[in-house]
């Protein structure tokens, strides 16, 4: 024992120890990739040639659909051609994924004894979430795991004292606590799960949302399929699914939109081989392996789709996991909007990261998955932003007298061709989840699908003049108070 003269010295070696030990946290927390790998990080600046093409994109690509419009400009034709092309192969092969499904791997996974389950970390990043606060606790208390294996850590922001304080009402049980970050910049998610990350003692890490209602035995799935795989392996995504609409328009196309994504896109990606853009909750890692590509980039407002290029840019494997969460659709088109904004602003900043060099990302994933990175964002991104501009080009045909309908082989009946494709795809992939949903969505929305891509298209726009003015601002989804919520349950 220490004398009394010697405690307070050693309480202020410790309190020294733990204000380095604070400070290591918070600057990893904030700057770790991007001081790890600054070329993979959306903190670092972008090439000049890269700032050009954000700048010059918006006044190009009218002037690009005015060349084509007056048959003029085959290759801009072309180049506008090429991202419906690519998201017209990518629900394709959705529907392929639909109507000849795998077989799930629920059976085949190992049993593993309550024994020998590894100690497991549940991240739950919040932000102005004290309405929610009390059905999130109930939803994660359901977690079919040890709870001496177990610790979930509630992450708030310095300045919500709202949130802990309705996070303290609850009374959580020994293995939840909540994790303060320290106030800083960048304020966004990736940032507050790199901060609790840094004390986090699980083997595997996993993420929730604060509207998140996970299936009971999500955890255990996804060690047993970590055990069953090698330690490539090191991210697994559970199933995404849009809780009840009470048939609001916009949030039942939420719903179908999820339903086919985590249904039918990502599985059909995972079966090509092609990178998974992770949904940014009810992902799993290793934490080993987390930590050994950066973790996650605090500056990238899509944390989630870059973590799954950088996972196999590495050299990591990523897969789908058979076990869902139930989540809120936004409450209103506000909401939407500004979620769908944040979105697309991310999926822009990963792909200009990942392109800041082509030869090395061509290099890091060989021929097949550069493609699919190019099909799924750099497509996904184009054709949201040019989908308006036919329909602009249509009402000047009208307004002059000109025929709406394309002559063969023209240029523009290159690109009615594509959009009707991707129209179609897109109706069918939308009829069959709808139809396979139980009554839950709508066959309707299917068939507004092309409505809800020109909305996208919007929010694109948004996003591209937000990446110009704040490229880091977080768009926070509002999420409404709501009735606890049973868990999904496990077959």
């Amino acid at each position: 024992m220490l004398s009394d003269r010697g405690q307070p010295a050693a309480r202020e070696a410790i309190w020294a120890d733990d204000q380095v030990a604070f400070k290591a946290r918070a600057e990893f927390a904030a700057n770790g990739l991007l001081r790890k790998s600054p070329h993979l990080s959306a903190g670092a600046p972008l090439p000049g040639w890269q700032k050009s093409t954000i700048a010059a994109t918006a006044v190009l690509l009218p002037v690009a659909m005015l060349f084509v419009f007056i048959g003029h400009g085959g290759l801009m034709a072309v180049c506008l051609a090429i991202p419906f092309a690519l998201i017209v192969a990518i629900r394709t092969a959705a529907l392929w994924q639909l109507v000849v499904p795998r077989v799930s791997r629920r059976s085949q996974l190992p049993h593993l004894a309550t024994h020998d389950l590894p100690r497991y970390s549940v991240l739950v990043p919040l932000f102005r979430e004290a309405a929610i606060a009390p059905a999130l606790v109930h939803a994660l208390k359901a977690l079919d795991y040890p709870r001496d294996r177990l610790e979930i850590l509630f992450i708030t922001e310095a300045s919500d004292a709202a949130t802990r304080a309705a996070l303290i009402a609850a009374q959580l049980p020994s293995h939840m606590r909540v994790l303060t970050v320290p106030a800083g910049l960048p304020q966004t998610k990736p940032r507050a799960l790199n901060y609790a990350l840094a004390t986090a003692i699980g083997d595997f890490v996993a993420v929730f949302d604060a509207e998140d209602v996970p299936e009971p035995s999500q955890l255990r799935r996804a060690v047993q399929m970590f055990a069953q795989s090698g330690p490539e392996l090191v991210c697994v995504q559970a199933r995404l699914k849009a809780c009840e609409t009470e048939g609001r328009l916009l949030p039942r196309q939420f719903a179908l939109e999820y339903a086919a994504l985590f249904e039918a896109i990502l599985p059909a990606l995972e079966r090509l081989g092609l990178p998974i853009p992770l949904g940014g909750t009810s992902n799993h890692f290793r934490r080993s392996g987390l930590i050994e590509v950066g973790a996650w980039d605090a500056y990238n407002v899509t944390e989630d789709a870059d973590l799954g290029v950088r996972l196999v840019r590495s050299g990591k494997h990523v897969a789908m996991l058979d076990s869902e969460t139930l989540e809120d659709a936004p409450a209103s088109a506000h909401a939407w909007l500004g979620q769908r904004t944040r979105w697309l602003k991310g999926w822009m900043q990963t792909y200009l990261v990942h392109m800041r060099d082509p030869g090395q990302l061509l290099a890091d994933l060989g021929l097949w998955r550069f493609f699919g990175v190019q099909a799924l964002l750099g497509g996904m991104i184009l054709s949201a932003l040019v989908h308006p501009w036919f329909y602009v080009a249509v009402f000047i045909k009208l307004s002059l007298g000109h025929p709406v309908l394309p002559e063969a082989g023209g240029l523009w009946a290159l690109c009615c061709f594509n959009l009707a494709a991707g129209y179609a795809v897109g109706i069918m992939l939308g009829l069959i989840v709808a139809q396979r949903s139980n009554g839950r969505i709508a066959l309707v929305s299917a068939l507004l699908v092309p409505v809800y891509w020109l909305a996208i298209s919007a929010a694109s726009y948004r996003a591209l003049i937000d990446l110009r003015r704040r490229p880091f601002y977080w768009e926070k989804t509002p999420h409404v108070a709501r009735e606890v919520t049973a868990a999904p349950s496990s077959p």
